[in-house]
């Protein structure tokens, strides 16, 4: 008997007892402010339905779409009725007035809005329609069946009553911490109305999905911590593009943004990790959510792979932030260009300081011929197939009508940021065995029999790792990387990125104004 006692007391942690000891107060907290909310919204999916009784003031101050649709132009607020939680009070010297229940013990009356707001989410007709929330009128029922009894007010109609009972007792298991809703399980789902003598009905992903999202835009209107997934990068990732696309449909995204921006940085390395494999994916996330971090991050993997998911990015991000990519292309074209030009210039020279030629040092020459044989390899694109055209079928025909001179050649296209990448990775590696090794040298230098023996061999790739020495010099600037990611790790990710990663973002890059 005493430990069932402990659990109903235990049950009963959120329940204020200011003004009494009654255990039927009405909470005047989040999801449902009782006393002072002016904002009624109804998130119906599936067999569940929550409630919310929030305040105009906030949700006007976190939301265009609120801050709109309750302006005088578009509202249909209707005057605030007596909630249900009155008590009539006969006055010594006057009719009975009305009191409600959370002042009941201050010895005075208070002032109740005047007007109040109610949204129910829409889901549309058609499958593709998006579900979004509408303004409704009070159901009458609800109004006629008000009464003046001393102990409140008089019943309800069934589908109304059980309507809210069961969003009272499915908010009222708030989170002991937050005093807030939590994320309900499968369970309650199926205490829902419309589930109530029939066999309990599945609760949908989508449906699940909906109905989180909502509740975490609500929860950070209120400083309250969103309910996303701290575990797994990756399903926080898809918990956290869901909510901003919901943000971006009520114009709320300089509120939510920066709620999920500090979420998804928690994760660190695992979140940099990412953002190199699903860079087009964090890049718009990061500009949905105003995240100077990720944005930086993934447009750097952006820019380096260049023209790589040039088509998925038109199709998906809006033109200044194409903007800010095609100038950091640019930026980067302009930089391997000089370094390519430096790198093309080197050359060795003679004991006398000469520059090396096939008349004062034919096979240093030769190892300066082979190392631009491979330099021009690796960063030019291979040239386009030939156009042949057909010929004339008969000789009248050539000489009557000939064929016209043919067109010229468009000026060769600049070779894909990746694959040039990787030519530059290798020659700004400190390993110089990672091209033209010996191998390739004494394969190369054999092409010349009465030039190849050890010696020759020897000489040949000593003068060659000088050239390598001064590559790696040169290309430097290159190899810098502005990533949070450690390339210098033994990741699969660091050892699997082959582009450049030199790219620098600072504030004025952004496609939002930045406060410095």
């Amino acid at each position: 008997m005493a430990g069932s006692w402990l659990a109903v007391a235990h049950r009963r942690y959120n329940r204020s007892h200011v003004g009494g000891t009654s255990s039927y107060l009405p909470q005047n907290e989040f999801p449902v402010f009782s006393h002072s909310g002016d904002v009624e919204i109804l998130i119906r999916a599936g067999p569940v339905e929550n409630r919310y009784l929030l305040h105009r003031h906030t949700l006007t101050r976190c939301s265009g779409f609120f801050e709109a649709s309750t302006s005088s132009e578009w509202s249909r607020a209707q005057p605030m009725l007596p909630s249900g939680h009155e008590l009539s009070r006969i006055g010594e010297d006057g009719p009975a007035s009305s009191v409600a229940d959370g002042d009941a013990g201050q010895g005075g009356s208070t002032t109740a809005p005047t007007r109040k707001w109610r949204y129910e989410l829409d889901s549309g007709s058609g499958n593709n329609d998006i579900p979004m929330l509408v303004q409704r009128e009070e159901p009458r029922a609800d109004a006629q069946s008000l009464g003046s009894s001393l102990f409140g007010p008089g019943p309800k109609t069934t589908s109304s009553s059980s309507r809210s009972s069961h969003s009272q007792s499915h908010h009222h298991k708030s989170n002991s911490s937050s005093s807030s809703y939590s994320h309900p399980s499968k369970r309650d789902y199926s205490r829902s109305v419309m589930s109530l003598g029939a066999q309990p009905q599945t609760l949908s992903q989508a449906d699940e999905d909906l109905l989180r999202d909502y509740d975490n835009m609500f929860r950070i209107f209120y400083n309250y911590p969103p309910i996303l997934d701290n575990i797994n990068v990756a399903d926080a990732y898809v918990q956290c593009k869901s909510l901003l696309t919901l943000a971006d449909q009520y114009d709320a995204l300089p509120v939510i943004g920066p709620r999920v921006d500090h979420h998804l940085l928690q994760f660190q390395s695992r979140l940099w990790k990412q953002i190199a494999k699903y860079p087009i994916s964090y890049l718009r996330l990061g500009y949905l959510a105003r995240s100077k971090v990720i944005f930086q991050e993934a447009l750097i993997h952006v820019v380096g792979q260049w023209p790589a998911g040039e088509r998925s990015l038109r199709a998906t991000m809006p033109d200044i932030v194409l903007d800010i990519i095609e100038d950091k292309v640019d930026e980067l074209e302009e930089t391997v260009s000089r370094v390519e030009g430096r790198l093309f210039r080197l050359n060795l020279t003679t004991s006398r300081g000469d520059r090396v030629s096939p008349n004062n040092g034919y096979l240093d020459w030769l190892a300066t011929s082979l190392f631009r044989q491979w330099l021009a390899d690796n960063t030019t694109p291979q040239p386009p197939p030939e156009f042949h055209h057909r010929r004339p079928g008969s000789r009248d025909a050539r000489a009557a009508d000939p064929p016209p001179a043919p067109p010229a050649p468009p000026p060769p296209p600049a070779p894909p940021l990746g694959s040039v990448g990787r030519a530059y990775r290798m020659l700004g590696s400190g390993n110089p065995d990672t091209f033209l090794g010996h191998d390739e040298c004494k394969k190369f230098l054999k092409l010349t029999p009465e030039f190849y023996s050890r010696e020759n061999l020897r000489r040949f790739e000593k003068r060659m790792d000088e050239l390598k020495a001064m590559a790696r010099s040169v290309v430097r600037p290159l190899m810098n990387s502005g990533l949070e990611l450690d390339l210098s790790g033994s990741s699969r990710v660091a050892d699997s990125i082959g582009y450049l990663t030199c790219t620098e973002v600072g504030n004025r890059d952004l496609p939002w104004t930045v406060d410095e």
